[in-house]
């Protein structure tokens, strides 16, 4: 399932936030108590106001960052950085001081963020959109080694990165990259 968005057609996530989360991703700990530099604020219980992540396991959700639980997330792998590195690199916005996801999380409840909106799905689109490097890199991975697209055994890392950015490897993606 393809998610689609009529005032920004060319975002099509295939995972929401829910089933980000539902399918382990940060090692639990996206929104854990954090200090954004970007704001000069504390945060916590953010995901409180999304009722779609109501049913989930704290764990899944408010770890500590120095408590990170690989075994949670799907491939069983850890992958990203630091808060910090987002924000050196100007990916954290005031609005969303916890980042794309926290972004995602608005978005997919109809908030939208002029300006904001724009950069972030031009992030998606590099990061794990139709042409995105991390998407061809798993596909040719898969073809090198005459795998199938849902061999977990392949780039567990990269899947995992993809589904950070609420995609997952389809059949279909596999298909027309020919």
């Amino acid at each position: 399932m393809v998610l689609v968005f009529k005032d920004f057609p060319e975002f099509t996530p295939n995972l929401t936030p829910y089933e980000i989360f539902k399918r382990g991703s940060f090692g639990g700990t996206y929104y854990r108590p954090i200090f954004s530099t970007v704001n000069k604020k504390k945060y916590k219980n953010i995901h409180l106001k999304y009722k779609f992540l109501k049913n989930l396991p704290e764990a899944l959700l408010v770890t500590p960052f120095d408590e990170y639980n690989v075994d949670i997330n799907k491939y069983k792998v850890k992958v990203g950085t630091t808060l910090e590195y987002w924000e050196k690199k100007n990916w954290i916005t005031s609005t969303h001081p916890y980042g794309w996801v926290h972004w995602y999380c608005d978005f997919y409840q109809g908030k939208r963020t002029p300006g904001e909106d724009e950069m972030q799905i031009k992030r998606w689109l590099r990061t794990a959109g139709p042409n995105s490097r991390f998407r061809k890199r798993l596909i040719n991975l898969i073809r090198k080694n005459k795998k199938k697209y849902n061999d977990f055994s392949v780039s567990p890392k990269i899947r995992q990165t993809l589904q950070h950015w609420a995609y997952e490897l389809t059949e279909k993606d596999f298909e027309t990259s020919l």
